[in-house]
């Protein structure tokens, strides 16, 4: 009858796969191991809590206001999933390129660049030569992982050569009206990789609105970076719109003060040629004054005809300029982001992750080794 009951036992095992009982015997049995290992991953999580860098965050949602109906036609096709290209044919940038606008290489350089305030700066400073600088050093527990995890990047780093500074023909300072390159240096080039966990742009297609988020070490620092990288967005998609006209209304302004010049010049040679013809009256002196009449009205409609373009042209950069609404301000984040005791949490469980991993694989390696060596057996 015992035997029966075994054999029926093992046949279920068999049978129906994983014994859960089974499983939890061998996991008590092996607490021990599970305890050690949990005991040393809670002294890594608490390394790595307390030596934890603080980071903010801000977020500030935008929607951006698309000018009249005919010229947001194609930004609000691109919102809604349309492919009506990056710009339409009037020049109106689509929503969808403004993450690229934010992960450009002027724009990060820019924001790399921008003074903020530092709580262990007394003047304001840069993020560039705020880390270049060293004033905040790394953490214990990141030279754990460089010299252990990374060491292998370490070693490949220091035997590779190392890459020389690069200047342009005649200076990078040079400005001669010739296209140029965007020229960085190599602290630069190491900082610009990490630009992107710091700045960051989501596009909704569906609701139509833009969401940014900016990460940072010190509470005010963020939200003076957030309000740098909303107003530079702005102002970068404010010179796409307006390009053309704002071109137009600098050569309408240079013929107006042309024409204004001209008409001034006429009017005071007119205003002279008055005066000395107070008491004398010439035919030569006359047909001289008409002359000069003539000229000063013409010159005087050319200007007033310009002064009515410029104005106009002035009017069209404003249509022109688009405007953001602000959904969501810049607020000043009063906790950080990253939470010590969520790091400890998850060092914790991975701690009993890899304990019942350890006393598994020793319950079951016995197993599997037979059952691999079974078919060998057999021949």
């Amino acid at each position: 009858m015992e035997e029966n009951r075994n054999n029926t036992t093992a046949t279920a095992e068999e049978e129906g796969g994983i014994d859960i009982m089974a499983l939890l015997r061998g996991l008590w049995d092996g607490r021990k191991t599970i305890f050690i290992c949990l005991g040393i991953f809670i002294v890594l999580g608490l390394v790595a809590a307390l030596s934890m860098k603080r980071t903010y965050s801000v977020t500030t949602v935008m929607v951006p206001q698309m000018g009249d109906a005919k010229s947001g036609l194609g930004g609000l096709a691109a919102l809604a999933g349309f492919d009506m290209g990056a710009a339409s044919n009037n020049g109106e940038l689509s929503p969808l390129i403004y993450p690229q606008i934010v992960s450009s290489v002027p724009f990060r350089l820019e924001m790399m660049h921008t003074p903020l305030h530092y709580q262990k700066c007394d003047t304001l400073i840069s993020m560039f030569d705020y880390a270049k600088a060293k004033y905040e050093k790394p953490s214990v527990f990141s030279y754990v992982m460089k010299y252990t995890i990374g060491l292998p990047g370490v070693i490949l780093g220091s035997l590779s050569s190392k890459s020389k500074e690069v200047t342009l023909p005649g200076g990078n300072g040079t400005d001669d009206g010739t296209p140029k390159p965007v020229v960085v240096s190599m602290d630069e080039y190491k900082m610009l990789q990490g630009m992107g966990q710091v700045i960051s742009l989501d596009v909704d297609k569906k609701e139509g609105y833009i969401t940014m988020h900016v990460n940072g070490s010190e509470p005010i620092q963020t939200a003076e970076l957030a309000l740098k990288a909303q107003q530079l967005l702005q102002d970068e998609v404010t010179r796409f719109r307006t390009e053309k006209s704002q071109s137009e209304l600098e050569y309408i302004q240079a013929r107006y003060d042309e024409a204004k010049a001209e008409a001034e010049r006429y009017q005071m040679a007119l205003a002279g040629s008055r005066d000395r013809m107070q008491n004398v009256v010439t035919t030569s002196s006359t047909v001289g004054k008409e002359r000069l009449q003539s000229k000063f009205n013409v010159a005087n409609t050319v200007y007033l005809e310009m002064a009515k373009q410029l104005e106009q042209a002035k009017m069209k950069v404003k249509k022109d300029t688009p405007a953001f609404s602000i959904i969501e301000p810049v607020t000043l984040p009063m906790k950080p982001s990253n939470s010590r005791a969520k790091t400890l949490i998850i060092w914790v469980f991975l701690g009993v992750v890899v304990g019942c991993g350890i006393v598994l694989v020793k319950g079951y390696w016995p197993k599997l080794k037979e059952k691999f060596q079974k078919p060998e057996t057999e021949e």
